[in-house]
């Protein structure tokens, strides 16, 4: 990894806020948003918690096989807000890979969506990178020369110490198209990137968007919350599934009372089980 001149919490094993809990975090994305984050285009995580953590968190790719329209529609979001800057000669990876752990990123800090969008020290295609209620910020992608192929799970969650340590010896530093370096707003409190730590007092996101990127936002909108949409909302199937096992890769969300709106599910609408239970499903928490 990058060095990061001692201003950033961690990179380790998870260090940093929220090592106290997580030892080697891992993330489960859908592709191809794991792809793209590990290869240095993608900088910002949107989801709809703030970050747990700073540090390394590793990346691991979920067991859907992306759509070729869901990996058009995102390679031609970046291919038009890196446009904003100038650049246009982008590396999209060949392959994106699913049931794999991917490499890595450092996780520096985290904004709401209204701060990173207004923080004018940042350029102008992150800022378009704001999609969601919280973004986390990231860093120094890494890619595993071999992926390793493994299950996810729920949310963050630690890898087993024999996969980290295999997936710590094959390693290799990624540039993405324009790296950022995420200014701190207290030089010296390497934890201060954090919700309400940037003003969001700016009327407008002043940045030179045309029809096509407003056209690429919609697409990139549109390829997230294809998952809710297909066979009916994922937030309705959801609650009609098997009871689910501990550590279940479900929305990438906290869902303590799913169990027992199941058990109540299977009681009085068994034939429901067969529509949405199939061997081997996954579900992750989508986010752009």
């Amino acid at each position: 990894m990058k060095g990061n001149g001692g201003r950033r919490g961690g990179g380790g094993g998870g260090g940093g806020s929220g090592n106290e809990k997580y030892r080697n975090p891992c993330l489960t994305m859908h592709q191809p948003w794991a792809s793209l984050l590990i290869h240095g285009i993608k900088r910002i995580e949107g989801r709809s918690w703030p970050a747990p953590l700073t540090g390394r968190l590793w990346i691991h790719a979920a067991s859907k096989i992306p759509d070729p329209e869901t990996i058009k529609a995102m390679e031609n979001f970046y291919r038009e807000i890196y446009a904003v800057n100038g650049i246009t000669d982008i590396k999209f990876p060949e392959h994106y890979p699913v049931s794999r752990l991917l490499g890595c990123v450092e996780v520096v800090g985290c904004l709401k969506n209204e701060e990173l969008v207004c923080w004018q020290e940042v350029p102008e295609s992150v800022r378009l990178e704001g999609l969601t209620n919280f973004c986390w910020l990231c860093e120094n992608p890494q890619k595993l020369l071999i992926p390793f192929e493994m299950r996810g799970y729920q949310g963050v969650y630690n890898l087993e110490k024999k996969i980290y340590e295999g997936a710590l010896r094959g390693l290799t530093p990624v540039e993405g198209p324009l790296p950022v370096k995420f200014p701190l707003p207290d030089p010296y409190n390497p934890l201060s990137l954090k919700p309400g730590s940037i003003s969001s007092s700016c009327r407008t996101l002043e940045v030179g968007k045309s029809g096509s990127v407003d056209a690429a936002i919609a697409g990139a909108r549109a390829a997230a919350t294809q998952f809710s949409n297909k066979n009916g909302s994922w937030h309705t199937i959801k609650e009609k599934r098997e009871p689910i096992r501990k550590n279940e890769i479900v929305d990438g969300r906290e869902n303590a009372d799913t169990n027992r709106k199941s058990e109540a599910i299977r009681t009085h609408i068994p034939e429901m089980r067969n529509l949405v239970s199939r061997p081997g499903s996954s579900k992750v928490h989508l986010k752009g």
